[in-house]
């Protein structure tokens, strides 16, 4: 019996994880009152906004990915794209070379709310009230704070003071720093959703409502307030500037979540689901592609050997990822996925680490690469504050990250979604309204040509990305991790463990992980660190010392502290199984 920090959660009425308790248990709760599993995800969702608030907010952003039984699985897309006014000519004028990672400057339009109405409508069974009152109640009587929230909030309490007075506001009641541990609530956001749910209510069937409530927040007062306070305020950002944005209540009413199919590959016989490549869930199938060339079955899971091959792959899916992936380009991924071209890129996987970016060189797109190789040499420091999303092992107090759920349901409908955006240092608050605005644009490169350059209406290359499988045995997954650019190699580590190893969820996930930052940081200050990795000392000296001697230029992590995930299975015959990862102690999986 291998050890685990906790159980492998198993029943056959519905489970649900999530990357902090309550929310876990607010969606459970949703699920024995009769919802189902899209019910139970927004009430979770919404949660995360209130006890998560330094790692997602109401303005932020996410990707879902979802299968109901017998259909094909969908990507419900509610990424917010660039506004109208949001031109590199614009940031140029403005003295700027890159995107700033805080402020407003930085924003595209907030896309989580719509993206949540449209799943309720659509998928759900319950009204608006009955899925959003648990976040409500939680925004107006409190929660006991984290301590990584307290300590966020006083890494920036001056800051806020100075040059975010809403933020202090809201963040600093009583001008003092809230002590993790004790109650704190957010009365103007659960006025704000008071007041949207007042206004939609005037619609009587369930479909109604949950339309209004849509309006509302893209055409009502919601909106209004956001067009308000982005005429009206200049921002200190990361720049060390005070700049206005671009948002506007225009860009918010001509914009709303959609539906598109998913990225594709089988594995083994797995069948992996991801976001098409303007998010970069794709390097997760770039990676398992080049793998199937290692005969990765056959290495220990825990050895340097696993590790280097990993390792390796994931640059070279990385430095594709990095030349090509964007929104509205032509992504060539059908053939980044070919196997011909796999098995060619496969070989590149030497005894040694490699420290150059290697992307892959299509015909006709040589310019691209090449862009993407001189991007990667390190820039100059950025002044002023860093709102970027990090590997969490380096997490500092002004940060911010992300958040993940995945819920199953009795009847086989699954769903799998990482929420972020919006995060209390990410840009000031809309006193109005009680939450801030999303930071996503800092995504995209301020120069012609680029699969990620700025454009009005274009999608930021996210790194948020969710993951759905089908497996030979008739088994399905919805599995996931906060982290940014270590999302997709997190969930690769702990997908081949599982795959190949036949580790119980929770085993894979407790096993030590290790990510690399060898590739250009999807965040600002936009950096590359060659060769570059960081393992948990779980894997022990032996381990380290051998990857050390192949090249790598490895940093020992503190114990517990990379990786977040998330993962529930369920089986042909109807058995569901649910895990959390227990570092950070906030994850948990419950379910019966």
């Amino acid at each position: 019996m291998p050890f685990t920090t906790r159980p492998d959660i198993t029943g056959t009425f519905g489970v649900v994880t999530s990357t902090h308790w309550i929310a876990s248990a607010v969606g459970m709760r949703i699920l024995e009152r009769g919802g189902n599993a899209f019910d139970a995800a927004v009430a979770t969702g919404f949660v995360l906004q209130v006890v998560e608030p330094h790692l997602n907010g109401p303005g932020g952003e996410f990707p879902a990915i979802f299968q109901k039984p017998g259909q094909t699985p969908q990507v419900l897309c509610a990424q917010g794209c660039a506004p109208a006014g949001a031109s590199i000519a614009h940031y140029r004028d403005q003295g700027l070379t890159e995107v700033p990672g805080s402020g407003l400057l930085a924003t595209v339009i907030p896309g989580a709310f719509d993206g949540w109405m449209l799943m309720l409508r659509d998928h759900g069974t319950k009204r608006l009230r009955e899925v959003l009152e648990p976040a409500l109640y939680y925004a107006r009587h409190g929660h006991t704070i984290l301590p990584r929230v307290s300590a966020t909030i006083e890494g920036l309490a001056e800051f806020f003071r100075s040059e975010w007075p809403g933020s202090a506001q809201i963040w600093l009641p009583g001008d003092q720093v809230p002590r993790a541990g004790t109650l704190f609530a957010n009365p103007t956001l659960a006025d704000t959703w008071d007041r949207l749910l007042s206004e939609a209510e005037r619609a009587k069937s369930r479909t109604a409502q949950i339309n209004a409530a849509r309006r509302i927040w893209r055409d009502g007062f919601v909106a209004e307030a956001v067009d308000r306070f982005m005429r009206d305020t200049s921002a200190m950002d990361a720049s060390g500037g005070r700049h206005k944005g671009v948002l506007t209540g225009q860009d918010m009413a001509g914009w709303q979540a959609g539906y598109e199919a998913p990225a594709r590959f089988n594995y083994e016989g797995w069948d992996i689901f991801k976001t098409g490549p303007w998010g970069q869930g794709p390097v997760l199938l770039q990676s398992l592609s080049l793998l199937g060339y290692h005969d990765i079955a056959a290495r220990d899971p825990n050895s340097a050997d696993f590790a280097h091959l990993v390792i390796e792959a994931m640059k070279l899916a990385y430095a594709d990822r990095d030349a090509y992936y964007g929104d509205g380009a032509d992504v060539p991924l059908d053939l980044l996925l070919d196997p011909a071209h796999t098995a060619a890129r496969a070989r590149m996987v030497g005894p040694r680490a490699a420290l150059e970016q290697r992307p892959s060189r299509i015909p006709g797109l040589e310019h691209l690469a090449d862009a993407a190789i001189a991007r990667a040499a390190p820039p100059s420091a950025s002044g002023g504050i860093d709102a970027g999303e990090p590997t969490l092992a380096a997490l500092g107090d002004r940060r911010g990250d992300t958040v993940h759920l995945d819920v199953i349901d009795r009847w086989g409908n699954m769903v799998a979604v990482t929420p972020s955006g919006g995060w209390l240092q990410s840009s000031p608050v809309i006193p109005e309204l009680g939450f801030c605005l999303n930071t996503r644009a800092q995504m995209f490169w301020l120069e012609e040509g680029a699969s990620q350059s700025l454009a009005p209406g274009k999608r930021p290359r996210t790194t948020l990305s969710p993951s759905l499988a089908q497996g030979p045995e008739g088994e399905a997954l919805v599995f996931g991790s906060p982290g940014g650019d270590q999302q997709d190699q997190w969930q690769l580590i702990w997908f081949l463990r599982m795959a190949h190893h036949r580790m119980g969820l929770q085993e894979a996930i407790d096993s030590p992980l290790f990510h690399t930052s060898h590739f250009t940081s999807s965040f600002a200050p936009r950096r590359a660190d060659p060769g570059a990795v960081m393992i948990e000392p779980g894997f022990g000296a032996d381990v380290i010392a051998d990857l050390r001697t192949m090249g790598h230029r490895v940093t020992v992590a503190e114990p517990w502290t990379v990786g977040r995930l998330t993962a529930a299975r369920r089986t042909h015959d109807g058995v569901l199984t649910a895990a959390a990862t227990p570092r950070l102690m906030q994850a948990y999986a419950v379910g019966r």
